[in-house]
């Protein structure tokens, strides 16, 4: 039985591959079964050739594909459906977030024996990002956090481990990668945070902008206010065997 499936989305993203599925068999490789679901969302480049040369030498990568970009909660949503293992680790695709950082996720996951813990999630620490974007990230989380109460500091960092169950039962919107602690607590699950280091971009460059990013968090930040006050309070009383 698959123990681990580590999620990667990509979109144009081909300089990054070879170098980023080495690194993430090498950080697995005390695992005794895994796989690495690299979804490729649209891009426009060679990067489904590049998976694709990789996986006769690779036996644990796989490729999704989708005809057109959803962007990236639909591409970790779409390679959730895809995995086997009951443990989802997940990174981006660009190598920012080193694979080396992958056990100190799916590690708490397979030694819970509460059952209660559905989340692990990365807050990078060291951020190797530019001044913008840091003080875009900054002014967002402190917004997020005083509205939502969700614990973290970084919830848009790609590193996340959770439970492929638990994850399969949150409603689904685009852009809901980066609400995941608060999805998660609002259905009663514990949540784990841990710092995690940061790299420099390998190659290639970001498919956002801090604009895009402004524009359609404010939209998603009110829904999952509502996701939250609305959610389900009560819950059903065991019956009495006698």
């Amino acid at each position: 039985m698959t123990t681990v499936s580590i999620v990667i989305p990509m979109r144009n993203e081909a300089e990054n591959v070879a170098l980023l599925v080495a690194d993430i068999v090498t950080a697995c490789a005390g695992l005794e079964d895994f796989e690495v679901i690299i979804v490729d969302d649209g891009s426009t480049d060679d990067t489904c050739a590049r998976v694709s040369a990789l996986q006769p030498g690779t036996p644990q990568l796989r490729l999704v594909r989708h005809d057109r970009s959803g962007g990236q909660s639909a591409a970790v949503h779409s390679g959730v459906l895809a995995a086997r293992a009951p443990v989802i680790c997940t990174l981006d695709g660009d190598g920012q977030n080193p694979p080396s950082e992958l056990p100190k996720l799916f590690t708490p996951l397979i030694a819970d024996r509460t059952a209660r813990l559905g989340l692990v999630a990365g807050q990078r620490v060291g951020r190797q990002d530019t001044m913008s974007k840091r003080l875009a990230s900054r002014f967002a989380n402190a917004l997020r956090g005083w509205l939502l109460k969700d614990g973290t500091r970084d919830t848009g960092c790609g590193l996340k481990g959770f439970r492929r169950d638990a994850f399969l039962d949150l409603p689904y919107f685009d852009h809901m990668h980066r609400y995941l602690p608060a999805l998660f607590r609002r259905d009663g699950w514990q949540v784990a945070l841990v710092d995690v280091s940061h790299k420099e971009r390998h190659a290639g460059r970001s498919n956002y902008s801090n604009l895009q990013r402004a524009l359609v968090g404010i939209y998603d930040l009110i829904g999952v206010a509502w996701l939250i006050r609305r959610r389900k309070k009560a819950t059903p009383i065991a019956d009495d065997p006698a």
